[in-house]
């Protein structure tokens, strides 16, 4: 089968993208999403999410979003906004949209300036302790606040806290390392499930991480700056009794190349 595909990015975080409204994708592949995501045998990717046409009509499209180790996971923010740009570039389309994610349903928006907006699941139950933060923003977060976080190995910090007994009832979770630059601003660096390693960004983390500092008053602002490894992101929230709503990331969402594959 000759597979025709995009590669897009969001801050570093990045994709193969398919139009599968015609089903020619297989959905139970796992095999071939992984060969595909495999950066020296295949094309190379963080992850392959599929755009489906959506039998609801309340929404343009669907999401189906499957890590590089060919599992098809929780949400994705990045993914996200990465489908929101792609289904403009195929005239599904126009500024604004809604669509089905394995979360429910999202909105999106492209600005004029070529930011892409998604809007994310209200954000209710934050476990705080001592140490760390933890909450679901579509993926499962763990949130750890430092001093310094440049020289940090996430790899090895953030695989033995995913792989912990902490979350082995639960399939393991994202891990966030955060430093806070302001009381608008953080730096981030996250260790992603599915992957098994750091990525240059990840939406989910982002929104968790600001989230996270706006709860435990590291932060003051309800408008949060981040600095990922690939570039920045914004994160927008409204403070609710029982948790946050109106939360929106932010940032850029580019195609990088397309081709096809023999696979």
């Amino acid at each position: 089968m000759e597979l025709s595909f995009y590669k897009y990015q969001g801050t570093g975080n990045d994709f193969v993208m398919v139009d599968n409204r015609k089903k020619l994708m297989s959905k139970n592949n796992t095999k071939l999403v992984e060969h595909l995501c495999d950066r020296k045998f295949g094309i190379g990717a963080d992850g392959l999410i599929l755009l489906e046409e959506e039998d609801d009509a309340s929404a343009d499209f669907r999401m189906v979003y499957f890590n590089s180790d060919g599992k098809q996971s929780s949400m994705c923010g990045n993914g996200g906004r990465c489908i929101i740009a792609f289904a403009k570039f195929l005239g599904i389309i126009g500024n604004s949209c809604s669509f089905t994610a394995i979360d429910g349903i999202h909105e999106g928006i492209i600005g004029e300036d070529g930011q892409v907006g998604l809007k994310m699941n209200d954000v209710e139950d934050i476990f705080k302790s001592s140490d760390y933060s933890f909450l679901d923003t579509g993926s499962p977060h763990h949130v750890i606040f430092s001093d310094e976080i440049v020289g940090l190995d996430v790899k090895k910090e953030g695989s033995a806290i995913r792989y912990s007994e902490l979350y082995k009832q639960q399939g393991g979770s994202n891990v966030n390392f955060v430093e806070v630059l302001s009381e608008s601003a953080l730096r981030i660096r996250t260790y992603e499930r599915g992957v098994e390693d750091e990525t240059l960004s990840c939406g989910t983390g982002a929104t968790a991480a600001a989230i996270a500092a706006f709860s435990s008053g590291a932060i003051t602002t309800e408008t949060v700056e981040l600095q990922t490894e690939g570039g920045k992101l914004q994160v927008k929230f409204r403070p609710i009794d029982n948790g946050f709503s109106d939360i929106w990331l932010l940032g850029p969402a580019l195609q990088v190349f397309k081709g096809e594959i023999v696979c």
